[in-house]
C-alpha cells in the first residue's frame, strides 16, 4: 500500500514525468497510481498531453490577436493588483 497521498502525488507528478526524482519516490508514485484510479487518470491525461505538445511546432499568431491578448493580460494584472488604467494615468499626471 502506498504511503503517498493524492496531494503528495500531485506535488511529485512533474518530477515523475521528467524522471528527475529519486528511485524511492518513483516507486511510491507508481504504487499510488496503481492504487488510486483518480490519480491514474490525472497521470495518464498529463502524460498524453505532454506527448502531444512535444510533437507540435510553435506557430506564430496574428499580430492583432497578440496585441489583444497582451492588452487583456495587462488589464487583468492591473485589476489583480488593484490598479486601473485611470489610476495609472492619474498617478502619471500627479508626477508631472
Amino acid at each position: 500500500m502506498s504511503l503517498l497521498t493524492c496531494k503528495d502525488f500531485l506535488l511529485a507528478l512533474n518530477e515523475y514525468l521528467d524522471e528527475t526524482e529519486d528511485a524511492a519516490l518513483r516507486r511510491e508514485v507508481e504504487e499510488h497510481i496503481d492504487e488510486c484510479p483518480n490519480c491514474w487518470v490525472v497521470f495518464d491525461t498529463t502524460k498524453k498531453t505532454l506527448q502531444v505538445f512535444k510533437g507540435i511546432q510553435p506557430q506564430d499568431i496574428p499580430e492583432d490577436v497578440h496585441r489583444r491578448l497582451m492588452e487583456r493580460l495587462q488589464s487583468r494584472l492591473r485589476h489583480r493588483h488593484g490598479g486601473s488604467k485611470d489610476s495609472e494615468s492619474k498617478s502619471k499626471d500627479a508626477k508631472k
